[in-house]
């Protein structure tokens, strides 16, 4: 009697495991089924010869523009920096890395689904219009930029310099809506200026020197070494490198000008990806020319991609005890992903997101940007407002109502910086100097002698 209900549990539970692997097995046929290339092919083929014979004004497509089509929106849906280039886009695209081109000078991204505003760059139609960081482009000469990517807003906002484009743009902080007419112009910005929007690097009354990085661009690195060198000469004992409004540019500038603060073989940034081959680190070469300055590096929400490396290597490399950098401002950008350019055999390329960078402690910056030490908030009024105190000619541009209010601008995050260089240096002085007092062997006391006491 016991060994047939043995028996009996045994069947039942061997039977309720045959059906537990029956649908698990279903389950991944049904699953590899759904993620099997052919029937999705077929699916589309299906689609794109219906399309082509029953759209009401199918004589007008041909099968590149549906292809086309079908490729922008497939790239389209992975994320804000994917996308499909026809041929002449990726023409265009060659051409502005050949160098100057006639736009309206703002740099835009895709944030939430729209088309946002990273950082207009100074002296440029839309630094002078007043467009702000954060604003959003609704239209473009009239045309609504809500379904349009990235790669078309540019190309509309560009062109031949010395004609117009309208753009509409909307303040989400205000909730306000306002046209403005620019006249595109040939954009050309130097990348490293002074705190006076110049190149001649003065040094403030406590021996700091102040580097703003305005992109990083194929001289920023050479430039830079210029202008700390410069620093050096009059006497620089600690540097403020402000990376505020950078909205970032090439990866291996980022890399060369980590170098000039770091050891040779410091672990500055790393991608990875899905592919093996996206995964590399870059590490400095012994290029550090500079590693014994104290660093505040300044940076707000519009430090991007490029920006935020520098930011992020300097950061981790502090607290490893290689470097001496303070990051003070507010959070950045949070755009940390890499788009290689994969050309195809029709002349047209596809930009895809194939990689995410890491800082050296292995800190995703995609999406999340780098926290400062210190957090000095900062409005975009009063950061547009020290931009045009600071650029020459900015405050005489402006409306007389204005220009009182433009020259009593502060900038809180850049003296707090100052204040914090200030203070490093006198520690570091105070215990230089204890240190050699202590060093120093105490001179012995004259004894009186008994001549010495006789003519007293």
């Amino acid at each position: 009697m016991k060994r047939r209900v043995l028996y009996g549990l045994f069947l039942g539970v061997l039977g309720v495991n045959l059906m537990i692997g029956a649908r698990v097995y279903f389950a991944n046929v049904q699953a590899a089924e759904k993620d099997d290339a052919l029937p999705q092919l077929r699916l589309f083929g299906t689609v794109l010869d219906r399309v082509r014979q029953e759209y009401v004004d199918g004589d007008k497509l041909s099968y590149q523009d549906l292809i086309h089509g079908a490729l922008k929106g497939m790239l389209s849906t992975l994320d804000p920096h994917s996308e499909f280039m026809d041929p002449s886009k990726y023409e265009d695209l060659k051409k502005d890395t050949q160098g100057e081109f006639g736009g309206v000078g703002i740099v835009v991204s895709m944030k939430d689904n729209y088309i946002t505003v990273v950082s207009p760059m100074e002296d440029t139609p839309g630094f002078k219009a007043g467009i702000l960081t954060g604003d959003r482009i609704v239209k473009i000469d009239g045309r609504s930029a809500e379904r349009m990517n990235l790669t078309e807003a540019v190309k509309r906002l560009r062109g031949l310099p010395d004609t117009d484009v309208v753009v509409t743009i909307y303040r989400p902080s205000t909730g306000q809506y306002k046209d403005h007419t620019l006249t595109r112009a040939k954009i050309k910005v130097d990348t490293v200026k002074d705190v006076d929007g110049r190149r001649d690097f003065p040094l403030s009354e406590n021996h700091v020197g102040y580097v703003r990085l305005l992109q990083f661009g194929e001289a920023t690195s050479t430039d830079l070494e210029d202008a700390l060198r410069k620093l050096e000469a009059k006497g620089a004992e600690s540097i403020v490198l402000d990376l505020r409004e950078n909205p970032g540019g090439l990866l291996d500038q980022a890399v060369q000008v980590c170098e000039k603060f770091l050891p040779a073989g410091q672990l500055i940034v790393s991608t990875e990806g899905r592919d093996a081959k996206t995964k590399a680190t870059f590490h400095g070469h012994g290029r550090g020319r500079h590693p014994a300055f104290p660093l505040v590096v300044l940076v707000n929400n519009s430090s991007a991609s490029a920006s935020e490396i520098v930011a992020g290597c300097l950061q981790d490399s502090t607290a490893l005890g290689v470097c001496k950098a303070i990051v003070v401002g507010e959070q950045t950008f949070g755009k940390g992903s890499v788009q290689s350019i994969l050309p195809l055999q029709d002349g047209s390329a596809m930009r895809l997101t194939t990689a995410k960078y890491y800082t050296p402690s292995h800190k995703v910056i995609h999406e999340h940007g780098i926290t400062p030490d210190i957090v000095v908030p900062m409005s975009e009024e009063e950061m547009r407002d020290v931009l045009l105190k600071r650029t020459p000619g900015g405050i005489e541009s402006l409306p007389e109502k204005d220009q009182e209010r433009v020259k009593n601008a502060r900038d809180p995050q850049l003296e707090r910086a100052m204040d914090l260089l200030k203070g490093i240096s006198l520690y570091t002085k105070r215990n230089a100097a204890l240190e050699k007092e202590r060093r120093t062997p105490a001179k012995p006391e004259k004894v009186a002698t008994k001549e010495t006491s006789k003519a007293e």
